[in-house]
């Protein structure tokens, strides 16, 4: 059985294996592969892929939205979204032995959230995007401080907006990792920005306790 690990402080998010392959072997340790519009047999295709590349390099893929394909693949987490976490087989899931993080963008997101029992919560957008449009205005840093008071030993996930620039202050106000798309994805240089958040990364982590889901069972049983 091969190592499960956990949450990293840096979670890059990116839209297909191709990106996997360029940033996993710079020393990415969480990563969630988030696909779109694409067919069922190619979606199959990308988790395969995506979950080689990241065995390969002790890196923790989170498959986002696919559940069953997830639990197909042997897949560790997957992530949801409200809507998908309404139409999901949650049962499924946690029989399946996936851990599961569900975003949340408003207190009632985070009442439905806190009943499947996740195994980490995500919030958002913490600053404007660019990425999409959000319907969801900025949450700011106090929402963090607020939401990490009510889900307790569970992990808490920052998305939106991010930047190394604003990382420190993110995680100062209660978050244990970050989750980052357009920083890196828009860059000139996506790789350059990776190793930039890597070595943030490696700033913190020994002063940041950030730890796996395993070692959080432990201590709350």
């Amino acid at each position: 059985m091969h190592e499960r690990p956990g949450l990293d402080v840096f979670y890059p998010i990116v839209p297909d294996a191709d990106w996997l392959a360029r940033i996993v072997p710079l020393g990415v340790r969480t990563v969630q592969l988030r696909v779109k519009d694409a067919g069922p047999e190619e979606v199959r295709r990308q988790i395969e892929a995506g979950l080689a590349i990241a065995r390969a390099h002790g890196c923790q893929l989170i498959v986002n939205d696919y559940w069953r394909e997830a639990i197909a693949a042997g897949a560790d987490y997957v992530h949801l979204g409200q809507e998908d976490l309404a139409a999901a087989d949650v049962a499924a899931i946690k029989a399946a032995g996936l851990r599961l993080g569900i975003s949340t963008h408003s207190e009632e997101e985070l009442d439905i959230a806190l009943t499947a029992s996740p195994d980490y919560v995500a919030l958002g957008p913490i600053y404007k995007t660019k990425l999409k449009v959000m319907k969801w205005a900025p949450q700011g840093l106090e929402r963090i401080g607020s939401w990490k008071a009510r889900i307790g030993a569970l992990p808490l996930v920052a998305i939106g907006g991010l930047t190394p620039e604003t990382a420190p202050g993110v995680l100062g106000a209660g978050a244990q990792s970050l989750a980052v798309i357009t920083d890196f994805l828009t860059a000139s240089d996506p790789e350059a920005r990776i190793r930039l958040w890597l070595d943030w990364a490696a700033s913190v982590r020994l002063s940041v306790a950030v730890p796996t889901t395993e070692e959080r069972d432990k201590k709350f049983r």
